[in-house]
């Protein structure tokens, strides 16, 4: 057996930590001030609760603490369809027309300045600036009616990431926060599955989704479950030459021994704040504590973000870029598993603000053809083929999606603007019968024909696939059990 796929079977034999917690501060052991009459540091005193002392400096392990308490992990069904979920989330809206729902037969203000292509499935076809892709169209299942009717990036995008409407619907620049704080789907995910070895059940990666004024949507952390179940953001660029993942690098002049020095030290705070309260407080962080060391001397966590041993060949073929060496690097994140990783093509430098990412207001054309679609269709069918040949694509979900598709007709600026009303969604891998088509739109691609789904059936479905039935239950911070998923399960796409 492979040495990756040998890894990625490990994700039958999941370990909990049922202390884990987040702390609230930073703590502080090589200053100089005032000293109680115990010995102990007034500022460390003060601010105990982190691990930048030790050289350390992990935000998202250890910013916060938990809105509600920590659950035992939930064993999935053992009719299971995935043991991994990639969802690749393309900012901005993907246009139907140009990619899995080409409508050659409408006029040429909706049908666009692209022709179909054939694919791997007789019968089906996708735009002709998806030629990697259309050749896999085997291990893919189509959602040509997706639908929230809502055409605001920030509220149809927490519908999208969650599986639960916007209060309200087409309400833009909406910020994190009741009565918008339903756990995104990795947050389930990683509260249900708890954390295994050293890396969390939950990944996002390179940044969070924002709209123009780094306005951070709602939908993309844990909401009421607390920050415990928090997806790991990694703000990064697995692109950049220099690449290494922020905080899991020992400083320069922080040695191991010094760390297992300032280790030491940390558990003589421990214990006399333990005296002092044996109320178990001091517990409530200490599994976070040994999470954030484990990830610094562990060659397994380290070696999962080591992109620069992938061959010269296989970081080609997913695309020198951003979008695609974190691609890569989700896939890299599996292996060593990692549960559910979402991959966010968020704004490049170079977008123009009048059409940043796939929001194509503009230039709809050029920005396809220069832009978006190339890296896309290289680095989605490279993960596709990779996890064929590894073995692993049967065991992995791969969800293509966005927030809404775009404007049937194209505007005054050669551009396509937001449509929550129908879009497309693809699926791979994972339970998936590849090759089939559920939902249609009509002829000028604009609304359901039939099939429609909304995101809660989306959300039924990866959390179904992972062995997770929409009716599984987890509690809120009053203790009220609720269903992960108000949605069904997509049958006709399932094995």
């Amino acid at each position: 057996m492979s040495a990756s796929v040998a890894e990625f079977s490990c994700r039958g034999d999941r370990r909990f930590d049922a202390n884990r917690r987040k702390p609230s501060s930073m703590l502080s052991l090589y200053e100089q001030p005032t000293r109680l009459c115990d010995g102990l540091n007034r500022r460390e005193w003060m601010r105990v609760g982190g691990l930048s002392a030790f050289g350390l400096s992990m935000p998202q392990l250890l910013a916060g603490t938990a809105a509600s308490e920590t659950a035992a992990p939930v064993a999935p069904h053992p009719a299971r369809r995935a043991k991994a979920c990639i969802v690749l989330f393309l900012l901005g809206g993907p246009p139907q027309h140009e990619t899995w729902d080409p409508k050659p037969d409408a006029p040429a203000e909706i049908r666009g300045d692209f022709k179909p292509i054939a694919t791997a499935t007789p019968g089906l076809r996708v735009g002709e600036l998806m030629p990697l892709t259309a050749k896999l169209t085997d291990q893919i299942g189509v959602l040509r009616a997706m639908s929230t009717n809502d055409n605001a990036h920030s509220s149809s995008g927490y519908w999208m990431l969650t599986g639960r409407p916007h209060q309200p619907t087409n309400k833009e620049n909406a910020n994190p926060g009741a009565p918008n704080d339903w756990p995104c789907m990795g947050a389930v995910v990683r509260h249900l599955v708890g954390d295994g070895g050293s890396l969390p059940a939950s990944v996002r990666l390179p940044e969070e989704i924002w709209n123009t004024g780094r306005i951070v949507w709602p939908g993309q952390d844990a909401g009421w479950l607390g920050h415990t179940a928090d997806p790991w953001l990694l703000d990064c660029d697995p692109n950049a030459a220099d690449f290494q993942v922020p905080d899991l690098k020992l400083p320069t002049d922080i040695s191991p021994l010094r760390v297992d020095r300032r280790r030491s030290l940390l558990a003589n705070v421990n214990g006399h704040l333990d005296r002092l309260d044996r109320g178990g407080s001091v517990e409530r962080w200490n599994g976070l504590r040994q999470k954030a060391f484990d990830l610094l001397r562990s060659p397994a966590a380290r070696a999962a973000f080591a992109i620069e041993q992938e061959s010269d060949s296989m970081r080609d073929r997913y695309g020198r870029n951003r979008f695609g060496q974190s691609v890569l690097m989700a896939r890299r994140l599996v292996e060593s598993c990692v549960s559910l990783v979402q991959v966010n093509w968020t704004r490049w430098k170079d977008d123009e603000a009048v059409a940043p990412a796939w929001d194509t207001h503009a230039k709809n054309s050029e920005r396809l053809k220069q832009a978006l679609m190339p890296p896309m269709d290289q680095a989605y069918s490279a993960l596709l083929e990779d996890l064929q040949q590894r073995g692993m694509l049967d065991d992995t979900l791969v969800v293509w999606m966005g927030e809404f598709g775009r404007t049937p007709k194209v505007n005054p600026r050669g551009g396509r603007d937001h449509w929550g009303h129908v879009f497309s969604a693809a699926l791979a891998g994972g339970g998936i019968q590849g090759g089939r088509v559920y939902g249609a739109s009509d002829a000028q691609g604009g609304y359901p024909s039939s099939g429609r789904v909304e995101p809660q059936d989306l959300a039924a479905t990866i959390f179904d696939s992972l062995g997770y039935p929409p009716e599984t239950q987890i509690h809120d911070p009053l203790g009220r059990p609720l269903v992960i998923s108000k949605g069904r399960p997509i049958s006709a796409l399932l094995s």
